[in-house]
């Protein structure tokens, strides 16, 4: 998006609930530190996941999945405080995993985390092009898991238009559009293509299309699992402080107030109705 807010504040991928061979094997009714440390990083708490997960990294059959939640987690929390030694931490841990110790889902995970990795390092066309090939792992993602992770490939790739001379970023965008086009005719809830198509087409300068998607967005948002609450939210940010004031910026000077004031109207006047 034209910011990574909406990014940064929802795209923590879900770690796989389901419990590897090893832990399995212990048999049910034994307390498992690991599942628990699964649990509380899917309820953003990070510091118990770290700390359950290291409870399960002394077990040599779990160390793997345990060093892959304590370096998700450490991720996590970096979002959230800038403390510098979580990042440092995070990429040791991450390091550490040996992937021929997780299952299939993990081995994806431990590909998000370092994708994320590579965007918090400002890594950005890095962290797209490693997040790329994840998103077309249907079989192997959960929706909400497989969602967060394209909305995160979208913003890489927008972090990386973002930093190229403006003439270069159309074809950047419109690989995002075609990509989130794509996602639409797969999945018509899909939020990350009811928020991407507009604010790409923004970026990219097609304002019609941005405001036309937007409103297409907004109708659509009702289809999502949480009814539309989020992407609504989102939109509505990118209408007001991105779509209108870059429609009444090309309007003559003496009348953008006048445009800013009749676009909103109207963005309000829809949204009253839908």
């Amino acid at each position: 998006m034209a910011t990574v807010a909406r990014a940064l504040l929802a795209l923590t991928v879900v770690l796989v609930a389901a419990l590897g061979p090893a832990a399995r094997a212990e048999g049910a009714g034994k307390p498992d530190p690991l599942a628990a440390a699964r649990l509380y990083y899917n309820q953003a708490q990070y510091d118990q996941a770290i700390a359950a997960a290291q409870a399960a990294s002394g077990r040599p059959g779990t160390v793997a999945s345990a060093r892959l939640i304590v370096g998700r987690s450490r991720l996590e929390r970096f979002r959230k405080s800038a403390v510098a030694r979580d990042l440092e931490d995070a990429r040791a841990d991450l390091r550490s995993v040996d992937p021929a110790l997780l299952d299939a889902r993990e081995r994806i995970e431990l590909q998000v985390g370092l994708g994320e990795l590579l965007y918090l390092e400002d890594r950005f066309g890095a962290a797209a092009e490693l997040l790329a090939p994840l998103v077309e792992q249907v079989p192997s993602l959960a929706p909400e898991a497989r969602a967060r992770a394209l909305d995160w490939w979208a913003t890489a790739l927008d972090r990386k238009a973002q930093a190229m001379p403006t003439s270069e970023r159309v074809p950047v965008y419109a690989r995002l559009i075609a990509r989130m086009e794509e996602e639409l005719r797969r999945d018509l809830s899909s939020s990350a293509a009811g928020y991407w198509i507009a604010a790409a087409a923004r970026a990219s300068g097609d304002l019609d299309r941005a405001w036309s998607a937007a409103i297409a967005g907004w109708m659509r948002a009702s289809l999502a699992r949480d009814r539309g609450l989020a992407l609504r939210t989102d939109l509505d940010k990118l209408v007001l402080e991105g779509i209108i004031p870059d429609r009444a910026a090309k309007a003559p000077a003496r009348d953008r107030r006048q445009v800013t004031a009749t676009l909103t109207t109207e963005w309000e006047t829809f949204k009253r109705n839908w």
